[in-house]
C-alpha cells in the first residue's frame, strides 16, 4: 500500500519498450545513404529487430545486472591447479550471445557488412557498452589474420559465424563460432610497444614459438584466442595465442588479476603472464605492427561508434526525461533554454553517428575493391585517427550535460546516466589515447601524401555550404604549411 504522506507525480516513466533503431532518424538515414537500394528492406529489417531488442525491458536489465555483477578471476581450482579462469554474471553472456546472433561479428561475411555492423554496433552498445570490447576485438581480428591465409582459413570463419559459445573453453576446432581478443601493452610502454620485452622463442615446428613475458591490459580475457605482439629475432612480431590447445590441454595463460576500472564494470580488463606459452607466428617476423594495425584501425573505428552510441542514448534518456516532466508552468521540453541545450546535444550526437557510419561505408567499399578502394583506404589511414580522436573526447561532455538534463535524477544509479559518464572516457583512452591519435595523423600526413588528398576531396564537396568549415580547412592548410614544431601542434592540426 502507498504511504499517505505523498503521491509520485511529474516522474518520467523509464525509457523501455522502443525501437532504437527506427527512433534514430539519422542513423536509419545513413543506413539507406551507404547501402545500395536492394539492400535497404534487408536492413532495415533486420536492424529494427535488434533495436526492438536494445530497447527492450529485457536488454536494459542485462546491461544493469552484468555491471552490477563484475566479473571474478578464479586462479586456482579447490585443489589447487591452476585454471585461470574469469566467471561472468549470466548476463554477459545474454549480451553477448544476442549479439553474435544478429552479426555483430560478421560484417567480413556479409554484403554491405560494414556498414550493417556498424548500425547493430550502434544500436545494440546502447543497452550495455561493456561486452562491445570483445564485439570489437573479434571483429577487428580478421584483416590482420589476412596476413596468414592458413590461419585466416581456419580461423576467419568461426570469428564471422553467427554462433555464441563463449560459455564454453574447448579447442577452436570443436567451435562453430570463437570470440578474440587482443594484447599489445606492457608495464614498461604502454602505448609505445617497442619497448614490449615478451619474447618469442622458435619451436621445433615451422611458425611455433614459445612466449615468455606479460601483458598489462588483456580484456575479455576468456575469448578463444589472442593476436598480441612479442620480440623475435628479427623484431616485434605478431603471434595468435589459443586459450586451449588442439588437444584440449590449458595453454599457459596466466591471469595474474583484474584490473579496478572507473567503468566498463561488466568486462574484464586482466593482467596476464606468459611462461613457456605455445603461439603461432602471424605474418613476417619483425613485421609485427605493420601485420596488427589492421586489427587496431579497425577497433578505432569501434571507439567511435561507441562513442557515438554512448551519446545517442544519453540525448535519448535526456530528451524523454524534459518530456515528461514539467516545472515553472510546463514540460521542461518546452522551455526555449532547454530546448536549445537539446538541440547542441542532438547535434553532438548525430555528428558522432554520421562519421562513424561514412568511415563503415569506407571499408565496405575497400572490402569490395572496385574502383574507389584505394581513395577510400586513402581516407581511412587520415580519417580513422582524426575521428578517433574528437568523437571519443567529445563523449564525455555531452553525456555529462544530458545527465544534467535530468537533474538530481540523473546523478542517482538507477537513472543509468552514471553508468554512462564512467564508460565514456574509455574510447578516448582505448586504442591509443588523445596524443597518440593526433601524432598517427601526422605520420600519415608524412608517409602517405595521398591520405590528405583523399582526405581534403572528402571535406571539399562540402565547400561553401558553411563558411566555418571554409575556414577551418584554410587554417588546417596553413598549420600543415608550416613544419617547424609541428608536432607540438599536432593537436591544432587534427
Amino acid at each position: 500500500m502507498a504511504a499517505t504522506t505523498h503521491t509520485v507525480t511529474n516522474q518520467p516513466p523509464p525509457l523501455v519498450g522502443y525501437d532504437v533503431f527506427t527512433a534514430d532518424r539519422a542513423l536509419a538515414e545513413a543506413v539507406e545513404r551507404h547501402l545500395p537500394p536492394e539492400l535497404h528492406e534487408e536492413a532495415r529489417t533486420e536492424l529494427s529487430t535488434l533495436g526492438t531488442s536494445a530497447g527492450s525491458v529485457h536488454a536494459q536489465s542485462w546491461g544493469a545486472l552484468a555491471n552490477e555483477n563484475p566479473p571474478k578471476l578464479r586462479t586456482h581450482d579447490r585443489y589447487g591447479h591452476r585454471i585461470d579462469e574469469v566467471d561472468f554474471h549470466p548476463s554477459w553472456h545474454r549480451l553477448l550471445g544476442h549479439a553474435v546472433g544478429a552479426g555483430l561479428t560478421a560484417a567480413w561475411a556479409t554484403p554491405g557488412g560494414h556498414v550493417r555492423r556498424a548500425a547493430g554496433f550502434l544500436v545494440w552498445t546502447q543497452a550495455e557498452a561493456g561486452h562491445g570490447c570483445p564485439l570489437s576485438m573479434t571483429h577487428a581480428a580478421v584483416p590482420a589474420l589476412r596476413a596468414d591465409p592458413e590461419l585466416a582459413a581456419f580461423w576467419e570463419p568461426k570469428l564471422t559465424s553467427r554462433v555464441y559459445e563463449g560459455e564454453e573453453m574447448r579447442p577452436a576446432a570443436q567451435k562453430s563460432g570463437v570470440l578474440f581478443g587482443m594484447g599489445m601493452t606492457e608495464k614498461q610502454g604502454g602505448s609505445d610497444v617497442r619497448t614490449n620485452t615478451t619474447a618469442a622463442a622458435p619451436l621445433a615446428a615451422e611458425g611455433e614459438y614459445a612466449l615468455t613475458g606479460h601483458k598489462w591490459f588483456c580484456s575479455a580475457p576468456m575469448s578463444d584466442g589472442f593476436l598480441v605482439l612479442a620480440q623475435a629475432a628479427e623484431g616485434l612480431t605478431c603471434f595468435l595465442v589459443p586459450r586451449v590447445l588442439e588437444d584440449g590441454a590449458r595453454n599457459t595463460f596466466r591471469i595474474q588479476r583484474l584490473k579496478d576500472k572507473l567503468g566498463n564494470r561488466s568486462n574484464a580488463s586482466s593482467e596476464i603472464e606468459f611462461d613457456g606459452t605455445w603461439a603461432r607466428r602471424v605474418g613476417e617476423e619483425g613485421r609485427g605492427v605493420r601485420t596488427i594495425i589492421e586489427m587496431v584501425a579497425a577497433t578505432r573505428l569501434d571507439c567511435v561508434l561507441g562513442s557515438a552510441a554512448l551519446m545517442r542514448q544519453a540525448v535519448a534518456q535526456a530528451v524523454h526525461h524534459t518530456a515528461h516532466r514539467s516545472a515553472f508552468g510546463g514540460p521542461l521540453l518546452d522551455k526555449p533554454l532547454m530546448r536549445n541545450v537539446l538541440a547542441d546535444l542532438a547535434l553532438e550526437s548525430e555528428a558522432a553517428t554520421v562519421l562513424g557510419m561514412r568511415l563503415a561505408a569506407a571499408y565496405d567499399a575497400v572490402e569490395a575493391d572496385g574502383g574507389d578502394a584505394e581513395g577510400e583506404r586513402a581516407l581511412l589511414r587520415l580519417a580513422v585517427p582524426t575521428a578517433k580522436y574528437w568523437v571519443t573526447k567529445r563523449c564525455t561532455p555531452t553525456v555529462a550535460e544530458a545527465s544534467e538534463c535530468l537533474g538530481g535524477n540523473g546523478y542517482v544509479e538507477e537513472s543509468g546516466m552514471p553508468r554512462l559518464l564512467r564508460e565514456a572516457p574509455l574510447n578516448s583512452i582505448w586504442e591509443g589515447s588523445g596524443n597518440v591519435q593526433a601524432l598517427d595523423v601526422l605520420r600519415a600526413l608524412q608517409r602517405e601524401p595521398r591520405a590528405l588528398d583523399a582526405y581534403l576531396t572528402e571535406i571539399g564537396r562540402a565547400r561553401g555550404a558553411d563558411h566555418r568549415l571554409d575556414a577551418a580547412v584554410k587554417g588546417l592548410l596553413t598549420e600543415l604549411a608550416d613544419l617547424e614544431g609541428l608536432e607540438a601542434r599536432a593537436r591544432r592540426v587534427v
